[in-house]
């Protein structure tokens, strides 16, 4: 069953689609390099002798030779690897439902951490992930008043059991720390070709879309002391495992669905409309 965010009068149901919060430099006189003279100071008892060499820039191209020489066979400079033209990771799928109705985002990250020989699942992440406390707060009309910052924590009811919304990048940066710990990438408001690059070495990337992977259309917004969050209720998360020239392929936790493709374009329309939110590991 598509998870949709509708708004009821009994039960508020945001599914697995989510939200948004809103001198003047002297100039030094050089000797020519021709003809440089170095003072070369040695310690005699009580008196120093101070001899002047003369050193031709021959020389001292020689030294600079052998320096540079040492330093080659002491480093080894990496070169930063071409993004492939296409990639694909075979990222094993989990589905967030029975269990976890509204937990797109902390299933997604179960496929990318399992992917990476973390042995974990959704429900432990579920339980690890932080979580905004915050009540929701709701009119006598049904319109939501107060709620959960989501940058903060996850908002609501992962289960379902009550309303439950979202969970932004810094939280789930925390909780791939807890899990590999010091090697959380986050690749939110990166160019989406540099998202594609870690896919291209290897890593699987949690994205922010919304449900049908179009731009959303279904906006909400509440206070959350006094900051004013306004944010699309279509949001979702999906693990981008793969592309080429033309397609993205997403593991979709919530349709149950694997390698799901979906035009390029389109796709990245909708994740510059959700923030341009992206988190992995190195």
């Amino acid at each position: 069953m598509k998870r949709l965010c509708l708004l009821t009068m009994i039960l508020p149901m945001f599914g697995c689609s989510h939200f948004d919060a809103d001198t003047n430099a002297n100039i030094e006189k050089k000797q020519p390099l021709s003809s440089v003279s170095v003072e070369d100071k040695t310690s005699n008892s009580s008196s120093v002798d101070i001899k002047r060499t003369q050193y031709k820039l021959n020389d001292l191209n020689e030294q600079m030779i052998n320096v540079k020489n040492t330093v080659n066979k002491t480093q080894t400079v990496t070169k930063p690897q071409k993004k492939k033209d296409s990639a694909m990771l075979n990222v094993v799928l989990i589905k967030q439902n029975p269990e976890l109705r509204y937990g797109c985002e902390v299933t997604s990250l179960a496929m990318v951490l399992n992917f990476a020989g973390v042995k974990t699942n959704k429900l432990d992440l579920y339980r690890s992930v932080r979580k905004d406390s915050d009540p929701l707060i709701k009119s006598p009309k049904g319109d939501i008043l107060r709620w959960g910052n989501p940058a903060d924590g996850f908002v609501g009811d992962m289960t379902g059991r009550r309303a439950g919304y979202a969970v932004f990048d810094k939280p789930m940066i925390a909780l791939i720390n807890q899990k590999l710990p010091g090697r959380a990438v986050n690749l939110t408001n990166k160019p989406f070709d540099q998202v594609l690059e870690h896919v291209s070495t290897g890593y699987p990337v949690v994205v922010w879309t919304t449900g049908d992977y179009r731009l959303p259309d279904r906006w909400e917004g509440w206070y959350h002391g006094n900051q004013y969050i306004k944010t699309p209720l279509d949001l979702h998360a999906v693990v981008l495992v793969g592309y080429d020239n033309r397609y993205v392929y997403l593991n979709d936790p919530l349709s149950g669905r694997k390698q799901v493709r979906v035009t390029k374009q389109q796709f990245i329309s909708s994740w510059k409309a959700l923030k341009c939110r992206a988190v992995s590991y190195h």
